[in-house]
């Protein structure tokens, strides 16, 4: 028997009016997640892979109640959460989100000693000292001297390393990162993702890692998360998701990584068309405008979720055929 999920999100959907650049015009209701189901086991690494402009931001804001919900449920160790300020409080207690671009997250006139203590104060924790938060500043990487620096003072893999630090500085029991590499020099990248290794190893933290880097979820992901259009089109164990992909959004991502040998080059694009305006959702599957393996039914009934297995979950009408026993 599994046990009881840290975070868990049931049929959750996040809608926001949208605007209209005529005054006179309403403008339509955006639904930026529809549906999204999704669990966080302890000290699980979980990667959330889509195109830009997917949801998955959306879905990593909405878990630390910095959006609400429109409808379904956020449980926290198996109880659901009321749309409450209370419940907002719990949830930042329990988790915490390393933000895109951590230096404009910072305030610029604090150093970032007082930035890393800051959470504890808010929390009301005493351990607040020079020697505390140095110590907690080294298990991020951070030597201190860099303590005494002002945020503009911080190299990229600095400051990614001082949210780190930060989030850490309450003890969350998940992290939420959202792209924590991009602009990164691929040593620093490596240096962050080891990082988070090495907190999942030592204090137990499970992460959700917000990301477009195919790379990125290849090598520390337990599952992956793939995110289409607001829904979450498929999920498994990385080694299952990039083995054998049964999603044709799923196919058609890892088609598009991108290849180191000169030689391999494409013939043709591995996804057609462009992602669907929020405004104007295709009907029925939501990707089948792009989808090569698109049939009538496609066009109009939305597939719904079925398990492939325990832990793999799909959506789609024609899932991708397994490979044959034997093949490599």
């Amino acid at each position: 028997m599994m046990a009881t999920p840290i975070l868990e999100t049931r049929s959750l959907s996040v809608s926001v009016p949208g605007k209209s650049r005529l005054p006179f015009v309403k403008g339509q209701t955006l639904d930026i997640l529809r549906d999204v189901s999704l669990d966080i086991g302890r000290g699980e690494i979980i990667s959330m892979v889509g195109e830009s402009g997917s949801g998955k931001s959306t879905f990593g804001r909405t878990l630390v109640g910095l959006m609400n919900p429109s409808g379904g449920e956020i449980l926290l160790d198996g109880e659901a959460l009321p749309k409450s300020q209370a419940s907002v409080r719990r949830l930042r207690k329990a988790a915490a989100l390393l933000f895109q671009d951590p230096v404009t997250s910072f305030d610029p006139r604090q150093r970032i000693g007082s930035i890393i203590a800051e959470p504890r104060h808010i929390a009301g924790r005493g351990d607040t000292g020079r020697d505390a938060i140095a110590e907690l500043a080294a298990k991020a990487g951070l030597t201190r001297n860099l303590l005494e620096r002002f945020p503009h003072g911080l190299s990229g893999g600095q400051a990614r390393r001082a949210a780190v630090a930060r989030a850490l500085s309450v003890t969350p029991r998940l992290i939420i990162a959202d792209e924590p590499t991009a602009g990164l020099d691929l040593s620093v990248q490596a240096g962050v993702l080891n990082l988070f290794l090495d907190i999942r190893d030592d204090v137990g933290s499970a992460f959700l890692i917000i990301t477009h880097n195919l790379a990125v979820a290849r090598r520390v992901s337990d599952r992956v998360a793939i995110m289409y259009l607001g829904r979450i089109v498929e999920t498994g164990p990385t080694r299952d998701i990039f083995a054998a992909p049964r999603h044709p959004y799923t196919q058609a991502l890892l088609a598009a990584e991108p290849a180191p040998d000169p030689r391999k080059r494409r013939t043709e694009p591995p996804v057609i068309g462009e992602t669907p305006s929020l405004l104007h959702r295709p009907t029925g599957c939501e990707f089948h405008p792009r989808c090569r393996f698109a049939q009538d039914r496609c066009r109009t009934e939305a597939p719904v979720e079925t398990h492939l297995s325990d832990y793999h979950r799909i959506r789609c009408h024609t899932p991708l055929a397994p490979p044959a026993s034997g093949d490599g």
